[in-house]
């Protein structure tokens, strides 16, 4: 029990930062797998490195509570109407990775929740990152502004973030590409990225705790204490890393973690073919 906290202690620092960055939480979470074993169940893992994110999104929840909150007495009716929007454009960009999740949530599990998924999936969309960021290196972003953020751009947005489906690609680094290719800045990219996350993950986390308990796993209580501790974790670090990539984009682009994710997926290649 003792060194299962002690792991899960780990993986929440590790999904707290890699949940916001655009480096693939889930494909970090599967690859510390390979080297740090928690003595629990395969099912329990599978529940575990999905559910640990609502640690995570509580922090986007807290941080941005009176924007995301339209019934703060606080705003204008403006500011309130806005907000609705804000909601509406991200119910719409969560319907294609909802429907294509529940279809295909067990296919997509058992034939690409694997190491050399994961190492593929993080060269391929590094050198996404850094081509993206070559071609508009000198071109001004169409959007700055997230309430004038389209219900059309949310929607192409959503059909991005189908592709984090695959592990190693990473839910924000789609949706941010996304939002980046149609115009967006990089600012404004980043925040929906933030608030999308909010109905996908409570939607990913309930779907796996259901499809857990289904299939007859006991839910005992140490298993509970692991998954809430990786889960407080994950949010106090998630925190600090939103404060962080918010302020690291308003003066650099998202280069360097391309470059990131194609030295980890080469060095993960390396490892997979040798060891």
């Amino acid at each position: 029990m003792l060194s299962n906290l002690w792991k899960a202690i780990v993986l929440g620092i590790i999904e707290g930062i890699t949940e916001w960055l655009p480096i693939s939480s889930t494909g970090h979470l599967i690859l510390t797998d390979e080297f740090i074993k928690m003595n629990l169940s395969a099912d329990f893992m599978e529940m575990f490195n999905v559910v640990i994110q609502l640690g995570a999104i509580m922090a986007v929840v807290v941080l941005y509570f009176h924007k995301l909150n339209p019934f703060s007495p606080t705003k204008t009716v403006e500011e309130k109407h806005d907000t609705w929007e804000l909601w509406k454009k991200v119910l719409v960009a969560c319907v294609p990775a909802g429907v294509i999740g529940l279809l295909f949530d067990d296919a997509i599990d058992a034939r690409f929740h694997n190491f050399i998924t994961v190492s593929l999936m993080l060269i391929i969309y590094g050198v996404a990152f850094i081509i993206i960021e070559k071609r508009n290196k000198n071109k001004a972003p169409k959007c700055t502004d997230l309430n004038k953020f389209t219900y059309k751009a949310a929607a192409v947005v959503g059909f991005f973030q189908v592709l984090s489906l695959i592990p190693g690609t990473s839910r924000s680094g789609a949706t941010i590409i996304g939002a980046i290719i149609i115009g967006a800045s990089r600012f404004v990219a980043t925040e929906f990225s933030f608030f999308l996350g909010i109905p996908v993950m409570f939607g990913a986390s309930f779907l796996k705790i259901i499809k857990f308990l289904l299939k007859g796993n006991p839910f005992v209580f140490s298993e509970f204490i692991i998954l809430l501790v990786g889960a407080i974790v994950a949010f106090f670090v998630s925190i600090i890393v939103i404060k962080f990539l918010l302020n690291y984009i308003r003066k650099n682009d998202f280069t360097a973690f391309g470059w990131y994710r194609i030295i980890l997926g080469v060095l993960l290649i390396s490892y997979w073919l040798f060891s």
